[in-house]
């Protein structure tokens, strides 16, 4: 019998981290993508990944790390993501570190790289506490049903940690290495920050979760 396989897209934060090795644990053959936009964190994000997804030896059938290169600087110009200064801090909603169009973007040329590789899922690390417009079920089966018009073949799009927050992925990832995961956006040297947004949330989901952060924070 056939496995069944999938994309997942993976940015290297604790979200899709637990969601590439929780569908490789279904018994699913998992092709990890990463897009490479020219944001100010992605040389750490991806190295921190690699290493993540080189620690899964034994979590199933994870493929190799296929990147894709989708330059957005000349879109972005001198957005705090791109120029790397700026970032929102601890102190800001989620809604301050929102990418314009991210799903939009990391969709677009993912679903024309599975249509040529034959794959016709792709999962996202979405989680129940996702305010933004483009993680919404509505955009996210709508663009799916138009890049299957597109490209001529039946695509889908996941979020299988819908229901959950980022709290629960971590228990239901605890037994993972997950201080090899990332989720800064304004990384000291090759490592958390300990300040800006994403960290917050993440010292705070660990908090939540009751789980040891064994993460390494340059402040805070």
């Amino acid at each position: 019998m056939q496995r069944d396989e999938l994309v997942v897209l993976a940015s290297g934060g604790l979200d899709s981290a637990v969601l590439v090795a929780d569908q490789a644990a279904l018994d699913k053959v998992v092709q990890p993508v990463y897009i490479r936009f020219g944001l100010a964190w992605e040389q750490v994000e991806e190295a921190h990944l690699r290493r993540y997804l080189g620690s899964l030896r034994d979590q199933g059938e994870v493929r190799p790390l296929v990147v894709l290169e989708l330059p957005i600087s000349d879109v972005y110009g001198a957005h705090w993501s791109v120029a790397g200064a700026g970032a929102p801090d601890g102190s800001t909603p989620d809604e301050a570190v929102y990418l314009p169009g991210r799903n939009l973007l990391l969709l677009a040329k993912t679903t024309v790289w599975c249509a040529l590789q034959g794959v016709g899922r792709i999962a996202l690390g979405t989680l129940r506490a996702n305010p933004f417009a483009d993680a919404s079920g509505q955009f996210l089966s709508g663009f799916a049903s138009l890049a299957g018009t597109a490209l001529g073949r039946e695509l889908e799009v996941v979020t299988p940690f819908s229901a959950l927050t980022k709290a629960e992925v971590l228990s239901l990832g605890q037994d993972l290495p997950l201080e090899l995961t990332f989720s800064c956006i304004a990384p000291a040297g090759t490592g958390h920050c300990g300040t800006c947004n994403k960290c917050a949330e993440r010292r705070k989901a660990f908090a939540e979760a009751g789980i040891e952060d064994r993460t390494e924070y340059s402040r805070g």
